[in-house]
């Protein structure tokens, strides 16, 4: 068994992906705070219904969810209910250069909390898996 043919894995590892080339982008602007012209990058928000749609179409036989019970709660027309959008609150200085290196720091610093809590997540399942097949897993 590969460790993609696990949902929860697959999504975890698109998940660290996505960090990654997210903290590039960002060390990028940090490194170009100088630059005149330049202009702050972010990537796009990952659409979490989107990961979890395209996640389960590919596991469609071990992860299909099913209403078996009226009192169940139904999955279709959910919104998730909010939407964040970031507006610029930066100034561009003089050179025209919009990087703001604390609110690039503090993006850092998030981006790098949520990577290694997603990958805390992934070493905990696949240390249970272990535990589950008798292989130990501490």
């Amino acid at each position: 068994m590969q460790t993609d043919d696990v949902p929860l894995l697959s999504m975890l590892k698109n998940r660290m992906s996505w960090l990654s080339k997210r903290q590039d982008v960002l060390s990028q602007n940090v490194a170009s705070a100088d630059v005149p012209g330049y202009t702050s990058r972010d990537l796009k928000p990952m659409d979490f219904e989107q990961t979890l749609r395209s996640t389960t179409s590919l596991h469609a036989s071990a992860s299909s969810l099913a209403v078996t019970n009226s009192r169940h709660i139904a999955l279709a027309n959910s919104t998730g209910g909010f939407e964040a959008r970031e507006t610029p609150d930066v100034q561009a200085v003089s050179g025209g250069n919009s990087v703001s290196l604390e609110s690039e720091m503090i993006k850092v610093a998030d981006t790098q909390a949520q990577y290694q809590a997603a990958a805390n997540l992934y070493a905990k399942t696949i240390s249970m898996m272990k535990t589950a097949i008798g292989k130990g897993g501490s």
